[in-house]
């Protein structure tokens, strides 16, 4: 089965916060999402917008198949907000892949259900849970892209803290933490004043280290879930390195330079050793105290 990383970026829905709220057509953009903001901040304290007011800019994949690893994004201004969505559900009906995100259940996901009714967008294998007509929808009654506890769509950061909101990790943090780059350059706060500036290929290149980072952190469960052992793991980590290199793009070199490779059994992060005293070690040790 293809794994398929993915992450998007959002900025303010400003034409749907305009019409919802009546406002005057001479404020300007800006004007209209500080609007927002306020009405969240009274309400609860953040400048958080709800989902169905989040407009999708980016979708970046990291697509691992039987023949490659690759990294691409689906982004504004080359299509519209609709053609990303219906782009990202159509890679999903052609080649039903397991998809893989960092609290895609809790936002990613939502927001693609809401931006992708208003486009008109269709999505029957995405949303088949044992109805469709598909030769194996019987299986999807079990296993589907929709439940929580399903594996087609696996939510990382979900799983990992077990489902308890409190346990969740930020993705940055864990990835720096097992070895890995984490953020670079930005963050999610610092999106839409970065499309206001017309940096919308700044805000792919974000999109796209996340999920390489989530791709990486993945490769990680595996490894501890039993599904890689030590060499498949360092050879699946050896393949994101040359693909990337391969790639002459500022944000990959910056990438690559902020992941040092690592002797197998040296360093933070993977292939770390511990050396722990044998039973014989402990016994004398603890007698002679």
């Amino acid at each position: 089965m293809p794994i398929l990383v993915f992450d998007i970026e959002t900025i303010p829905d400003v034409a749907g916060i305009r019409a919802l709220n009546d406002l005057p057509a001479d404020l300007s953009d800006y004007e209209v999402a500080e609007f927002a903001f306020q009405q969240r901040r009274a309400a609860n304290g953040s400048d958080f917008l709800q989902h169905h007011l989040q407009r999708i800019v980016t979708i970046s994949c990291a697509l691992r198949d039987a023949n490659q690893f690759r990294v691409f994004s689906l982004s504004e201004p080359d299509c519209t907000e609709g053609e990303i969505v219906q782009r990202f559900f159509d890679g999903i009906e052609r080649y039903t892949p397991q998809i893989v995100s960092w609290n895609g259940g809790g936002f990613d996901l939502p927001v693609l259900h809401y931006r992708g009714m208003q486009h008109g967008v269709t999505a029957p294998r995405y949303w088949d849970q044992g109805e469709g007509d598909y030769h194996d929808s019987r299986d999807f009654k079990w296993n589907n892209y929709i439940g929580r506890y399903h594996s087609r769509h696996l939510d990382l950061m979900d799983l990992l803290a077990l489902y308890q909101p409190r346990a969740n990790a930020p993705l940055d943090e864990l990835a720096k933490l097992m070895g890995f780059p984490g953020k670079l350059g930005m963050d999610g706060s610092a999106v839409w004043s970065a499309w206001q500036e017309g940096r919308a290929a700044e805000i792919r290149d974000y999109c796209e280290t996340d999920v390489v980072n989530t791709y990486l952190v993945y490769l990680g469960f595996q490894r501890m879930r039993g599904q890689l052992d030590a060499a498949a793991h360092a050879a699946e980590l050896a393949v994101v390195r040359e693909t990337l290199a391969r790639i002459d793009a500022p944000h990959w070199k910056q990438f690559l330079a902020a992941w040092p490779e690592r002797a197998p059994e040296d360093g933070r992060g993977f292939g770390r050793r511990y050396a722990c005293p044998s039973s014989e070690q402990s016994s004398s040790g603890s007698s002679s105290g």
